[in-house]
């Protein structure tokens, strides 16, 4: 009977906490329309990409992308950004990954939520790895919708869409994978700027355009060693990837997100959370 009570009263298990966490997350994101505006959004940037490339039919004018797949990932890694061409792929939606997480993260402290929850839920790392989550998610349904804009601007621009296939479905699963890295990053940075919501926005679009790397880069050339930082990795995702790429990008992204949740949970678990 005694050892019947203490099961009763047992703690759930970590799982139990995280499931239970992931599923009032996952239900607040499917019921707001934050989720379905940053897809659209994400759908909509290759159509504007794709408006600045040129025809090349002139001298004033030359062409950023010759195939629909430029749109999507580089020709070759290209750490140094010599023109908008280049960095304008699917990388960009890491920048708008990262202000949406702002955005839920911050709505978490404005409207009490964090205080409540951390009342009666005091493991601080499940609500890092929630958001983490959450957030990783979001990212890669954000790059399934900017794939198919991409395909649909290729289409109504008269793109050529002559690719190595497996170089292609290495590069795109590679920056999905990404996006564990890239969310847990934005998660750990606002959990520290959590009561500046102008340093954290800011903050997406400095690290999430690379600006650090493009700098480093600019001074020791297209490295391979800057692949173990995210923006690397994301940037050696490109139209020459192989199943080498799919491992550096699923390690580097793991790693760094490992780092981040223990980091902002220590945070946490050390600084006033309201």
């Amino acid at each position: 009977m005694q050892n019947t009570q203490r099961l009763q009263f047992q703690s759930p298990s970590f799982f139990q906490r995280l499931k239970g966490m992931l599923g009032v997350d996952f239900y607040r994101l499917f019921h707001t329309p934050m989720l379905y505006i940053f897809l659209i959004v994400s759908a909509l940037i290759p159509a504007l990409v794709s408006m600045g490339n040129g025809n090349g039919q002139d001298n004033n004018t030359s062409q950023m992308f010759t195939t629909a797949w430029q749109i999507v990932a580089s020709e070759r890694p290209m750490y140094v950004v010599g023109n908008i061409g280049e960095y304008a792929n699917m990388n960009m939606v890491f920048i708008f990954g990262g202000i949406m997480v702002s955005i839920f993260i911050g709505h978490d402290y404005k409207s009490g939520y964090v205080k409540q929850l951390f009342t009666t839920h005091a493991k601080k790392q499940d609500y890092m790895m929630s958001k983490s989550i959450l957030g990783a998610f979001s990212m890669t349904c954000m790059c399934v919708t900017y794939l198919i804009g991409s395909i649909a601007s290729g289409l109504f621009s008269g793109l050529s869409f002559q690719v190595n296939v497996g170089s292609l479905i290495c590069a795109i699963i590679g920056k999905m994978i990404m996006s564990i890295g890239w969310a847990s990053l934005y998660t750990f940075l606002n959990v520290i700027f959590r009561k500046r919501f102008g340093i954290s926005i800011a903050l997406c679009f400095f690290l999430g355009t690379g600006i650090i790397i493009i700098g480093v880069a600019s001074l020791v050339g297209n490295s391979p060693v800057l692949n173990i930082f995210l923006y690397g990795s994301s940037v050696y995702a490109c139209l020459s990837s192989n199943a080498l790429t799919l491992l550096i990008c699923l390690v580097v992204s793991v790693v760094w997100a490992v780092i981040y949740n223990v980091a902002g949970s220590w945070i946490l678990s050390k600084r006033d959370v309201y």
